[in-house]
């Protein structure tokens, strides 16, 4: 069996297209080796929500979760969206499970600390906060583990908890055990040097570079958390991320980062 294993994470743009959703699963379910795959929430949950007249509150893009935010985020995330996705991969022949970060102990976190903003149950997570020996256990019975975004604190409490920091946080912590490639797969081909030009691909960007590319604006915004993930990723001994498109992920085009 190789020892590569891929991470792949996929964000509500994605989620929230079925057709798109449908596409980039058939291509997941293409890749030969072992992987993980982690989602976001997508529009649904801050649907329903505003449904039920419960306004969604947004800081920095980043969700304030409030115990009635925490219900129905827990009930569309590890719920709905993570069972379609698990139903779907299997139609294409994986044999997916989904998990919360409370099944197994799987990803315990803590709730983040009030400072300035009180983001609510929101969840955190430690170094130590991925049980691998459940995951390696799953991987080695030839099961492909889905995590949702919906983690715990090992007492009771759920909590909402980002999909990039959980899929950079599993890369981290499988790199004692695995050859990991963590991948972000989105609606772009890659990291574009000019927004406004899809052809713009900067095939491989070093930590250095990057470091420049965020001083002159090229980098900006919703980027910088991805890649700042992705870097300290890097750095922990993970051995490649890749930021791709995420219906073209057995295609040549996309962005690979690397520490030199």
């Amino acid at each position: 069996m190789s020892n590569i294993l891929k991470i792949f994470k996929i964000g509500g743009g994605i989620i929230d297209d079925e057709q798109q959703l449908r596409l980039f699963l058939a291509e997941l379910a293409q890749v030969p080796e072992q992987k993980i795959l982690v989602h976001g929430g997508g529009k649904g949950a801050s649907q329903m929500l505003t449904d039920l007249g419960i306004a969604p509150k947004m800081v920095q893009g980043r969700r304030i979760t409030d115990a009635a935010t925490l219900d129905i985020v827990t009930m569309f995330y590890a719920g709905k969206t993570n069972k379609q996705v698990v139903a779907l991969l299997q139609s294409f022949g994986v044999d997916a499970l989904g998990l919360s970060g409370a099944d197994g102990n799987a990803i315990r976190a803590t709730r983040r600390p009030v400072k300035e903003i009180d983001y609510g149950f929101v969840g955190d997570l430690p170094l130590d906060s991925i049980n691998t020996v459940l995951v390696n256990q799953l991987l080695r019975a030839g099961l492909m583990p889905v995590f949702c975004a919906i983690t715990h604190d090992g007492q009771g409490q759920l909590l909402n908890t980002n999909a990039d920091t959980i899929a950079s946080t599993l890369a981290r912590a499988l790199a004692d055990l695995y050859e990991v490639e963590l991948h972000f797969c989105f609606e772009k081909d890659g990291v574009l040097a000019d927004i406004n030009d899809e052809q713009s691909v900067i095939p491989r960007i070093t930590a250095e570079q990057y470091q420049q590319l965020k001083a002159e604006g090229i980098i900006a915004a919703g980027m910088v958390p991805k890649l700042d993930n992705a870097f300290a990723a890097l750095e922990a001994g993970v051995e490649r991320v890749v930021i791709e498109n995420a219906l073209k992920i057995n295609e040549p085009i996309k962005t690979i980062l690397c520490q030199q």
